[in-house]
């Protein structure tokens, strides 16, 4: 697929495309005989999974390190699984401390439903 094609299945731009594959967090794509970039569907699977690790706060380096990784084979399946545990950690740990945060929000929102005094 085109790049247009793939931006448009894949929500981002042709630009941020381009930049993924220039700093090497998206492989090289294969080219046609007019020199335009050809994808096949496994990019966007790539793609997808790169946003989930985005949307977890994963650090760009971090996703370069892993795409590095994943460039390099099984061998590095270890190294990679490693990786993906330490975030992993990461996430849980913010999700807990967000799920305080949010009982803080409710606790606040009950004591205005009820006119309790503690509304600071």
């Amino acid at each position: 697929m085109k790049i247009g094609e793939l931006a448009k299945r894949s929500g981002l731009t042709a630009h941020t495309l381009r930049y993924y594959e220039k700093i090497g967090l998206l492989p090289d794509a294969d080219r046609d005989r007019s020199g335009h970039r050809d994808y096949d569907a496994s990019a966007l699977v790539w793609i997808e999974f790169l946003g989930r690790l985005k949307t977890t706060g994963m650090p760009i380096r971090q996703m370069l390190r892993y795409a590095e990784l994943r460039r390099q084979g099984p061998a590095t399946e270890k190294q990679r699984q490693c990786l993906l545990e330490q975030h992993r950690d990461a996430v849980r740990e913010h999700v807990l401390e967000l799920q305080s945060c949010l009982d803080v929000l409710d606790d606040k929102i009950a004591g205005y439903a009820g006119n309790d005094r503690n509304k600071d």
